[in-house]
């Protein structure tokens, strides 16, 4: 897995919910610095995980698009004397 970065706009929009989050739910006060400090952390240390709860939600949509598919295709098979 590569790292997990975030663009400059991305960091833009994610450092001020961090620093709200942690003055409403913690009261404490962190800079934009600090913030952004504290985003990477996350990204590094806890953003696979993150990344891997995503992965397993895509495979999982993924496959019920295939079952969906598969039932599709079974409908439309014509009658014969065999069927699989």
């Amino acid at each position: 897995m590569s790292k997990i970065t975030f663009s400059a706009d991305e960091k833009a929009a994610i450092t001020p919910k961090i620093q709200r989050y942690l003055l409403e739910k913690l009261d404490i006060e962190v800079g934009s610095f600090d913030a952004e400090f504290l985003l990477d952390f996350f990204a590094q240390e806890i953003g696979g995980y993150f990344y891997n709860r995503a992965l397993y939600d895509a495979q999982a949509a993924l496959q019920q698009q295939l079952e969906s598919i598969q039932d599709t295709i079974y409908q439309l098979e014509k009658p014969t004397e065999s069927r699989r």
